[in-house]
């Protein structure tokens, strides 16, 4: 199997990884704008040979995963070069827009929208591991778009990865995944920032800091690269959410400022009913 990866970061390197060891006969060409990434990705062999986006002709399956402000763009310019048989996916955080983007493209049945909840908040070819996936969850939106042939292309891909699937809309998707996931983003990388502002020696940040902090701002480490994209993208949905999140700090400031301990407790307590619906997850 021929496997072009647009984009040899966490995620483009971690499908490297994984289906290499699921297809241990794959030839993976590895294509980024950055030259270093190429490099090291070579070197720690996630790659077999570099290429180029008009190289595409040639694969069987091309994984495009890039910030999905240029996703639309390179997609179109894959599906415009692959051949009939060939499999596109992405793994953007945002659905909408792409697929909307893509829906009178001649080869729209050959783009799968994909989307594996998988990640970490480090970026590059050394951060990417065999079995990010294994045991996440990937969306797939608007399955039915995407010829049966190369839907089990897909799967079979997935699957060996140890995915679980799940099919939803892509605006269903956008708003979902503001709440669970861009709203977490922006909690952790404001959170640094308000530390970062008022505690002035980095010593005692380091020294003084937790293990609820440091999991907590975890996600602040992520890179502002991807997740400015997402955020311009999914906007309505993130303001949404930013909204009702800030309604409820606004709250609960009111409730210790007015000494009511009492209801203090009462909203931690109701907030702690998430421990039984994220049961099992690291």
């Amino acid at each position: 199997m021929k496997v072009h990866i647009i984009g040899i970061g966490l995620i483009g390197g971690s499908f490297a990884l994984g289906i290499r060891k699921a297809f241990p006969d794959v030839e993976i060409t590895g294509i980024d704008t950055n030259k270093e990434n190429l490099e090291l990705a070579k070197k720690l062999s996630l790659i077999d040979i570099f290429g180029t986006l008009e190289g595409v002709t040639s694969a069987e399956v091309v994984i495009v995963a890039v910030p999905v402000d240029v996703a639309p763009a390179v997609v179109t310019k894959v599906l415009d070069l692959v051949g009939n048989n060939s499999l596109v996916f992405d793994a953007g955080s945002t659905k909408a827009h792409l697929c909307e983007a893509l829906a009178d493209h001649p080869k729209r049945r050959n783009f799968l929208a994909a989307h594996p909840i998988a990640g970490t908040e480090f970026s590059g070819p050394k951060a990417a591991m065999a079995d990010l996936f294994s045991q996440k969850t990937n969306i797939i939106c608007e399955v039915e778009k995407t010829s049966f042939k190369l839907q089990e292309k897909g799967l079979e891909i997935f699957q060996k990865l140890g995915m679980r699937i799940r099919y939803m809309d892509p605006k269903a998707h956008d708003r979902h995944i503001a709440y669970v996931s861009h709203l977490s983003h922006i909690s952790s990388f404001m959170l640094g920032k308000t530390v970062l502002e008022k505690e002035k020696n980095e010593r005692d940040i380091f020294d003084l800091a937790g293990s609820g902090f440091a999991s907590t701002v975890r996600l602040a480490k992520s890179s502002p690269a991807m997740w400015a994209p997402i955020f311009q993208q999914n906007k309505e949905n993130v303001l949404e959410t930013l909204n009702e999140y800030i309604a409820n700090l606004s709250e609960f400031k009111n409730l210790i400022e007015n000494d009511d301990f009492q209801e203090v407790f009462s909203e931690m307590e109701r907030a702690n009913h998430i421990k039984t619906i994220l049961k099992g997850i690291d």
